[in-house]
C-alpha cells in the first residue's frame, strides 16, 4: 500500500525563536478545507503567544487551497531551507533534476 506524500511540513517557532514543535501534515488525497483551517488556528495560535508557525514543502494543492482561503503567501524575510510562514511569509525552496517532487 502506497503512502500519500505529506502537504507539508510545519514548525512552530516560540517569541524568542526556540523550536517548540514540528511535524509533517499529511492525509489521505490531497488537502481540503480542514487543513488550511488547522494551519490557520495554528498560526493565530502561535502569534497571540508572540511565536510563529513555519511551513516548509508546501505541496501545489495545499498552495493553491491557501491563496483560493485568502491566506496568500507574502515575501517578508528570508527564508532559511526554502521555509515559508503560514499565511503570510514564501520562500522559494531550491530544487534540483531529479528531486523527488511533493
Amino acid at each position: 500500500m502506497a503512502t500519500a506524500p505529506p502537504w507539508c511540513r510545519v514548525l512552530i517557532v516560540g517569541p524568542e525563536g526556540t523550536q517548540l514543535a514540528c511535524f509533517v501534515l499529511e492525509g489521505k488525497g490531497a488537502p481540503d478545507v480542514s487543513a488550511v483551517d488547522a494551519l490557520a488556528q495554528l498560526a493565530l495560535f502561535a502569534r497571540r503567544l508572540g511565536g510563529d508557525v513555519v511551513v516548509a514543502e508546501v505541496s501545489v494543492a495545499l498552495s493553491g487551497l491557501l491563496e483560493l482561503a485568502g491566506l496568500g503567501l507574502e515575501m517578508q524575510r528570508q527564508p532559511e531551507l526554502g521555509e515559508e510562514s503560514l499565511g503570510l511569509q514564501k520562500g522559494q525552496e531550491e530544487r534540483h533534476l531529479g528531486d523527488p517532487a511533493l
